[in-house]
């Protein structure tokens, strides 16, 4: 069955790579006139290419956790398609290189926060607004299966996730009797510029076939399958899908992988 969001105005942040990118090109395909967002300057050629391919873009740089940068998105998707029908908030970070949970700085987390938990509050304030104009919309907001439990992500990451997660509840009621639902899709593994480490580092130790193998699927996941999803949330079949956290990830957070794990010496053992 073909999905169709044709004529649909979607904001999409952390658009330029990964998800992001194969969300707007699925969008794009389906119909939709896309607002594209992210601190890459990729975002511009990718506005160009689905422009190129028929469909209508418009490109900003941004800063998803910056408040001004959030609202010049918004009044993007005004003045040049007339209004916002659904925003894919989904610009996040890991905060780099993975600190032990004791040496992970206050300011670090403080920046993860901002971009992955902050930011999607940002889009959410703002995008509303202008749905309730056309008389309701989608928003859709990236959390993770790190949010869902430990094990997952880095702690400062999987907290900013867990938040998403409440977010997209408190929203939903915030928001009741607007006709605009709020969802967050949780992936699970999947090959981005995020995991790319984890990739290439599997790759050249040959083990690539070892990607995934937590999961009942017994492999990682790609961007499109993520696209796929939000495609599902914004369009009409979803229209009574709302205040949810769905996962897309193999099948993952249907039990509880576990491994064992090096033991920090700073924490004490009680006997």
């Amino acid at each position: 069955m073909t999905v169709s969001i044709e004529g649909k105005v979607v904001l999409i942040t952390g658009a330029a790579s990964g998800i992001g990118r194969a969300t707007a090109l699925r969008f794009a395909k389906a119909g939709a006139l896309v607002v594209l967002g992210d601190r890459d300057s990729a975002v511009s050629a990718l506005a160009a290419e689905i422009e190129a391919a028929g469909g209508q873009a418009a490109a900003l740089e941004m800063d998803a956790g910056a408040e001004a940068d959030v609202i010049a998105a918004v009044t993007l998707a005004r003045e040049r398609f007339g209004g916002l029908d659904a925003c894919f908030a989904n610009a996040g970070i890991t905060g780099g290189p993975l600190a032990s949970y004791f040496d992970a700085t206050p300011e670090a987390w403080a920046e993860i926060l901002r971009v992955n938990l902050i930011g999607p509050y940002l889009a959410i304030r703002h995008a509303a607004p202008e749905m309730q104009r056309r008389g309701g919309g989608s928003i859709i907001v990236t959390a993770s299966v790190a949010g869902m439990r430990a094990g997952a992500g880095p702690a400062a990451y999987s907290a900013s996730k867990a938040g998403v997660i409440n977010l997209v509840q408190t929203a939903a009621q915030a928001l009741a009797g607007s006709g605009i639902r709020v969802n967050a899709l949780c992936p699970g593994l999947i090959e981005t510029a995020m995991t790319k480490r984890l990739y290439d580092q599997a790759r050249a130790a040959g083990q690539e076939d070892q990607i995934g193998r937590r999961n009942p699927m017994r492999r990682g996941g790609i961007p499109d399958e993520i696209a796929k999803a939000a495609l599902f949330l914004v369009s009409d079949l979803a229209s009574y899908v709302n205040g949810q956290a769905i996962p897309v990830d193999g099948g993952l957070s249907s039990s509880h992988p576990y491994s064992e794990r090096p033991a920090d010496p700073r924490v004490a053992v009680l006997r």
